[in-house]
């Protein structure tokens, strides 16, 4: 049996799309009979939640103690890859110091190993951090990128990159939801830290235009809410505080009530002055497995997670007129809709998906 080490930035219980992709990459890898372990950071300063996790698992989770001090962790982290990869086949690296780390510590402990793409690691403007991770990829046997557009971030280097789209677990997305009443008509949902690269705030600013033709519409923002307060301060500027509603953070059957209770979601993501960007957009899938048809923005990773025309649309993130027509499109066909995005959700199933890392693993 194979002994695959995964090295990663993020973890659950605690949110994050590359702690999700970590955690069903390690879990379906189990399921394919090969030995998992995992090398995350503890990231609750009260931690019985993720050990309460761990326990559940079918694969072994390291947990790097959370210290004040950073770069205690920085060097605890580099010491248990060191300590683990030696008793590992291959090795993944997922997230932006897991980069750093596994190329360091491949230069002395000599493994195959894969590096996992997803966007922001790859789109930092300062160019000693640029240039650090590009000297770093060059030092992977395998990189996979979660979409075409994260890819092209990485043409440079002039290595091969395989695109892997990011998954779902379809069956966790299509049982046991009950519907639950939501203000308006349209109701339009995005799931995602409330911040600049997942667009709330352009969306916020479209719904002046919107409400011309839908009077009644209402925005739903599920996530954490990083920047919720000055988007309600714009909304309120422009007079459409009353027709948005920030939810919070939501746990999995209240998410799954809050999305099938949704018409259309909405992800209008945009680059972040530091370089931060959406790599694919998961929660898309996720809208579609329960037949949430999606709109979101071009020049992003959502590009690979929106079949444009059949389960939604890709327009330009500051086009009202696009994000209208685009509505009224979904609205005046919305059980094709409907059908066409719960069989792409089907597509995207980790099920199908670890095979084509399998096939990357020698």
């Amino acid at each position: 049996m194979k002994h695959i080490v995964i090295v990663t930035s993020e973890f659950p219980p605690q949110p994050g799309g590359i702690g999700n992709h970590a955690y069903n990459l390690a879990l379906y890898l189990s399921k394919n009979n090969y030995e998992v372990t995992v090398i995350a950071d503890q990231r609750a300063a009260l931690n019985e939640a993720e050990i309460k996790f761990d326990t559940t698992l079918p694969f072994l989770v390291e947990r790097i103690s959370l210290k004040k001090l950073r770069v205690l962790m920085y060097v605890n982290r580099i010491i248990k890859t060191l300590h683990t990869i030696i008793k590992g086949d291959f090795i993944i690296a997922t997230g932006k110091f897991s980069l750093w780390n596994v190329a360091l510590c491949t230069l002395f402990v000599k493994r195959p190993s894969m590096a996992v793409i997803h966007g922001t690691e790859v789109n930092f403007k300062s160019s000693s951090l640029r240039k650090a991770i590009n000297v770093s990829l060059k030092r992977f046997d395998r990189i996979v990128a979660v979409s075409n557009y994260t890819k092209q971030l990485v043409t440079h280097l002039k290595k091969d990159v395989e695109v892997i789209p990011n998954g779902i677990d379809s069956n966790q997305w299509t049982t046991n939801i009950l519907k639950i009443p939501l203000k308006g008509f349209p109701v339009i949902t995005t799931v995602g830290r409330v911040s600049i690269r997942k667009g709330q705030l352009q969306v916020i600013k479209m719904l002046p235009d919107l409400l011309n033709d839908y009077p009644e519409i209402h925005y739903h923002c599920v996530g954490i809410t990083s920047e919720a307060e000055a988007f309600l301060d714009e909304a309120k500027r422009i007079g459409v505080d009353k027709h948005i509603t920030f939810h919070g953070v939501l746990n999995n059957d209240d998410l799954k009530r809050v999305l099938s209770s949704t018409d259309v979601f909405v992800m209008l993501s945009q680059e972040s002055v530091t370089g931060d960007v959406e790599g694919f957009g998961i929660a898309i899938l996720e809208a579609n497995a329960i037949g949430i048809p999606a709109i979101g923005a071009k020049n992003c990773g959502i590009e690979d997670a929106i079949d444009n025309g059949i389960t939604g649309f890709l327009i330009e993130g500051n086009d009202s007129k696009a994000l209208k027509n685009s509505l009224d499109n979904i609205l005046e066909n919305k059980l094709v809709f409907q059908e066409n995005s719960r069989e792409w959700a089907k597509q995207h199933d980790w099920s199908q998906l670890i095979k084509r890392y399998i096939a990357l693993i020698p």
